[in-house]
């Protein structure tokens, strides 16, 4: 089996380690927004008491009882509630669930048994997980609350970017229904470009030469899952404004990287892997909870016509580029200018 095969039958609740000292770690997060119970009411909700409530629910209420970090459970109230629209949420956050041991309940497949077996564990597991993952979707999207009296109601739903199922679907309506699309092979139309936001630019650098992410490095532990067409990562000083508007963010601190593979199968593992994952790197605490994507925008196509497009007079005062892009040619492949 290639090293990139590997990657068919990954288990979705075991952590998988990757290349440079990352590991991607399962999770289910879940995007939590807080109404009032009714139209007229007004009045916010503490977040101190939501995190409790919230964390009793999950201990007692499920089930199987969930005793999870108060760090997983990140709520944020609306900070001036006369600024706020109607349909608007008081609060709102999410919730991440790292501990899913609990869905496994054979033994890990021993190594004399042929890969169809592991395969069918794997599956078996996937499945277990989608469900009970619409299962606590289901048990606390309309949950109830009330503190003193007061009451206000829960809405709870999978992030689009944990959703690989969902994102396939996507994918295969757009280039059912669009001309636009991705690499094209044998006049089919298919996708082959992912987009990941929300690592640490840390992480892709080169140890002490940069802080910056680093092309090299980032193409190293991509290459893990296959082929690589085209690649483009840079600083990402846009991801989790919204979150931390008043927080002082400080620029760089996380990149975004879009990769196109050879290869189709490899653009559909690694979009697989990477949903409903956290990334980790070692020695590190920190856990990235990333989003990730399938390229929607012809990301390097544009790219080269801004190239292409731009006045030779910015060239001339030596502007670098805002996207980092490199194609990688195949081996043994030469210019068409030269005879092998």
């Amino acid at each position: 089996m290639g090293s990139a095969d590997r990657f068919d039958s990954v288990s979705p609740i075991e952590p998988l380690d990757i290349e440079n000292g990352l590991t991607l770690l399962p999770r289910v997060r879940l995007n939590l927004a807080v109404h009032p119970a009714s139209p007229a009411q007004t009045k916010p909700v503490d977040d101190w008491q939501l995190k409790r409530a919230l964390l009793d629910y999950l201990k007692n209420s499920l089930s199987v009882s969930l005793a999870v970090p108060e760090e997983d459970v990140d709520v944020r109230r609306l900070k001036d509630l006369k600024k706020r629209k109607r349909d608007e949420p008081l609060a709102s956050g999410s919730l991440v669930i790292r501990d899913l041991g609990f869905l496994k309940e054979t033994k890990r497949s021993s190594f004399d048994e042929d890969e169809a077996t592991k395969e069918g564990a794997v599956r078996i597991l996937e499945k277990k997980y989608t469900e009970w993952r619409k299962y606590l979707v289901g048990k606390m999207d309309g949950l109830e609350l009330n503190f003193g009296g007061v009451k206000f109601k829960l809405s709870a739903s999978l992030p689009a970017s944990d959703d690989f199922e969902g994102m396939k679907k996507e994918w295969e309506e757009h280039f059912a229904f669009s001309n636009r699309g991705g690499y094209s092979r044998g006049g089919r139309r298919e996708t082959d470009t992912i987009v990941l936001r929300g690592v640490p630019s840390r992480w892709f650098a080169e140890p002490r030469v940069s802080s910056k992410p680093s092309m090299l490095v980032t193409h190293t532990i991509f290459s893990t899952f296959g082929s690589i067409r085209n690649i483009s990562v840079a600083e990402d000083n846009d991801f989790g404004q919204d979150k931390d508007e008043d927080a002082g963010l400080v620029s760089g601190l996380h990149c975004k990287i879009v990769v196109q593979f050879e290869k189709f199968k490899d653009f559909h593992n690694v979009l697989r892997v990477l949903c409903g994952r956290s990334m980790q790197k070692q020695g590190s605490r920190l856990r990235a909870d990333y989003e990730v994507s399938w390229d929607k925008d012809d990301f390097f196509r544009s790219s080269r016509s801004q190239n292409q497009d731009k006045p030779l007079e910015q060239h001339d005062r030596g502007e670098a580029p805002r996207r980092h892009v490199s194609r990688y040619r195949p081996e043994h492949s030469w210019p068409k200018r030269f005879k092998e």
